[in-house]
């Protein structure tokens, strides 16, 4: 069935899993990876296009309970999925990662992840584990990617990120000792550069464009 999103330009938007075979669409219509269909989006668009894919990514994934594996009932009253039989509520999973810039003096460390090899440096990222907070996760991920040390943790502000489900929280910290030895299985290459000589970086849509925007606008005094 359709889930309800909210409104987008004064009309009520809804999200409906396509089950059928995409190559079978009839013209014009075409199917998109989020990836690719955001480089093509208003950046208006994409929070509530983002909010779609997390919706139909949580219902095709929730349809029959975890516990008792009755087949699960999608509630009227909330964005939940609850099983008739034992009553397990499930609700979209939102995965916490932090996301930070690392600063060292008036330079900031990006890195090459062996996701996108070559395609762009960017800031660091990882996802948050039980028991442990932002603040830890962040020192953790930092030292076990580039094996540097950081103090001064920042907060810098969050984005939701539909990939598939994830909320990025956005961080900078600066150099506190340490030199970069690369975790091969996350990264091809971390370096240090400086806000006149940087290498292609992400898309503004991302949080990791905002940071490092915001870091050469401090350092520059001129707009990203």
């Amino acid at each position: 069935g359709a889930h309800a999103l909210g409104q987008l330009g004064g009309a009520e938007a809804f999200a409906l899993p396509f089950e059928g075979d995409p190559k079978a669409l009839p013209a014009p219509w075409e199917t998109f990876g989020l990836r690719a269909l955001a480089m093509h989006l208003a950046p208006e668009l994409f929070p509530i296009t983002g909010r779609a894919f997390h919706v139909v990514d949580w219902a095709t994934t929730s349809r029959f309970c975890g516990r008792c594996g009755e087949r699960a009932v999608f509630s009227s009253d909330e964005r939940c999925a609850k099983c008739p039989r034992c009553a397990l509520s499930t609700y979209p999973r939102i995965a916490p990662a932090v996301i930070v810039l690392v600063r060292k003096g008036a330079q900031a460390l990006l890195a090459n992840s062996v996701r996108f090899p070559g395609v762009f440096y960017s800031t660091l990222a990882g996802f948050s584990e039980i028991g442990e907070s932002l603040e830890e996760t962040l020192v953790r991920e930092v030292k076990e990617e580039v094996g540097v040390d950081v103090t001064n943790v920042r907060y810098f502000g969050s984005q939701p990120w539909p990939f598939p489900h994830s909320l990025m929280i956005g961080f900078t910290a600066d150099w506190a000792a340490g030199e970069i030895v690369v975790d091969p299985t996350e990264l091809t290459e971390a370096r240090w550069f400086s806000a006149d000589a940087l290498p292609n970086i992400p898309p503004p849509l991302s949080i990791a464009r905002q940071l490092i925007d915001a870091w050469v606008t401090e350092i520059t005094g001129k707009p990203a």
